[in-house]
């Protein structure tokens, strides 16, 4: 095929950064009316790639054709003017702006004497969230929405450009079911109007269902290219880490020991209600539900970054009063949070500083921080956790995800906290830094932690818990315990239809649903 015969040509796309080579030669073209997958582990180049196609970075080297003229993309708005979108996977949004203005920021309908129109600024917005059947009051601040309407919004600010090529970033990390069939539809309008979509994902499971071709990167260079019909997951997971992964299910190596932590009716008005759990030493106990089911409250309020207005904790069987997240970490509890970039890190320190946070007073003498002592445990976790960075130094930001999340574990076990409370823990990383995740969860237990992990992902759930609560409304209806644990059941209890307030017991079940 021509070059004319692409909506997109990059031919040999280089792009270094101080002390590392981020691409090296790649080479990707995308058709009309196509969804060409981007796949690769965290680090391994895609974010740099679809930066330089938006122009957020400017290429060392190497040519971009659209539609076969030779283009140089001078920054974002140039992008956007080429007929470029680009739905980041963290969100671009200005969070004390409505849905309807983030939507058209930059490009508000005006009238005269340059004042915004401002019904058709919400007519037009609620017309783009119509098409993608979301029902969301243009007119809310973006900052008191949840994740995932977040991104349904980054989605409707891509397609408000009507734009020929789409970049989306990780859209579906964080959408439910129902909305992920929703995108799906708008992605196939998409391609019968001629569009070109790149489409980056970590869920493997929905790419056949979505994509046509995939590219894999490694370590910043292109690995190959697929017609996605004629290459299973397997293959796709041995071309982006080099090697096959272990995928047998979790072995019960760590003994159960001592209740650890147990909860007893926490309730936060018109959140959640009569919360009540427990998990031992050895256990990694999940907390399931739909998006929306308040699973992310509760470990909040555990942790004391929410407050409750009723109900009690324990930790050792010793009743205790946990009001922030300082008196959490003091008493040996960790969060490793859903945004570790906005809740779990300081982005813009090294990660030593990230690393000895939680542990200042146990590195200080007389107020004054010991360096080496400092140096020597970051440097520790550096190794054990497998963290690559090419020195503590490295800031935080300049990290993968998946080596971020690491960071936000390591700071964890430098402070010596033996109950995790872990909120999505592989949300929005590739499956090799998954499988090193999962194994620093087993060995965490192993060594007499307990663990309570939030996941959306029922095949995680499936794969790594030894019990499991399910959420509804902010009811937990079920407690499974492994031998009972399938997807068809977890999902049969969080989606059972919930009785008014005031008519719920809270009350939850084993086995059967009633």
């Amino acid at each position: 095929m021509e070059k004319t015969d692409f909506l997109l040509t990059a031919s040999g796309i280089t792009k270094r950064f101080p002390g590392v080579l981020a691409l090296s030669d790649v080479d990707f073209d995308l058709k009309p009316g196509e969804v060409h997958v981007l796949l690769g582990e965290n680090g391994a180049g895609k974010s740099t790639f679809i930066k330089v196609l938006s122009g957020a970075y400017r290429a060392d080297k190497g040519d971009l054709y659209l539609k076969g003229q030779k283009t140089a993309i001078q920054s974002p708005h140039h992008a956007m003017d080429l007929g470029i979108a680009t739905c980041y996977q963290e969100f671009n949004l200005i969070p004390y702006l409505s849905v309807a203005e983030n939507i058209f920021l930059g490009r508000f309908p005006m009238r005269k004497a340059h004042i915004i129109d401002k019904p058709k600024l919400h007519q037009d917005a609620k017309a783009i969230l119509d098409s993608i059947g979301i029902d969301l009051d243009v007119t809310k601040i973006v900052n008191d929405l949840g994740v995932a309407q977040k991104q349904m919004v980054e989605i409707a600010k891509a397609l408000s450009l009507k734009a020929k090529i789409y970049i989306m970033d990780e859209p579906t990390a964080v959408l439910s079911n129902r909305e992920l069939d929703e995108l799906f539809r708008v992605i196939r309008q998409l391609r019968k109007q001629g569009a070109g979509i790149i489409y980056i994902s970590h869920r493997l499971e929905e790419l056949p269902v979505i994509g046509d071709r995939v590219t894999v990167l490694r370590d910043g260079r292109k690995i190959g290219t697929q017609n996605i019909k004629n290459v299973g997951v397997d293959q796709l997971i041995e071309m982006m880490v080099g090697r096959a992964l272990d995928k047998s299910p979790r072995e019960k190596k760590a003994k159960v020991g001592k209740e650890v932590l147990r909860v007893e009716g926490l309730s936060r008005h018109k959140i959640f209600h009569n919360i009540s759990l427990k998990v031992h030493a050895g256990e990694i106990v999940g907390i399931a539900g739909l998006v929306g089911s308040k699973r992310t409250e509760v470990v909040r309020a555990i942790f004391g970054a929410d407050p409750v207005h009723a109900g009690k904790v324990y930790l050792h069987d010793q009743e205790v009063s946990i009001r922030s997240p300082r008196s959490a970490v003091r008493k040996g509890v960790s969060l490793l949070p859903e945004d570790r970039k906005k809740q779990g890190l300081v982005l813009i320190s090294t990660i030593r500083d990230n690393v000895i946070l939680p542990s200042l007073s146990s590195l200080c003498k007389a107020c004054v921080i010991s360096d080496n002592k400092a140096s020597r445990t970051t440097e520790s976790f550096i190794k054990k956790l497998g963290i690559k960075t090419p020195s503590m130094g490295q800031k935080a930001q300049n990290l993968s995800g998946g080596n971020q999340q690491k960071v936000v574990i390591a700071k964890w076990l430098a402070s010596g906290c033996k109950v995790f409370l872990f909120d999505e823990p592989t949300r929005g990383i590739d499956v090799g830094a998954k499988a090193e995740v999962y194994a620093l969860m087993h060995e965490i237990t192993e060594q007499g932690g307990a663990i309570l992990m939030v996941s959306s992902e029922l095949p995680e759930i499936l794969h790594m818990c030894d019990r499991v609560y399910v959420m509804n409304n902010g009811r937990i209806r079920a407690e499974l315990d492994r031998e009972e644990m399938s997807q068809e059941k977890i999902l049969k209890y969080a989606m059972l239809e919930s009785k008014p307030d005031g008519d719920d017991p809270g009350h939850h079940e084993r086995g059967e649903a009633c």
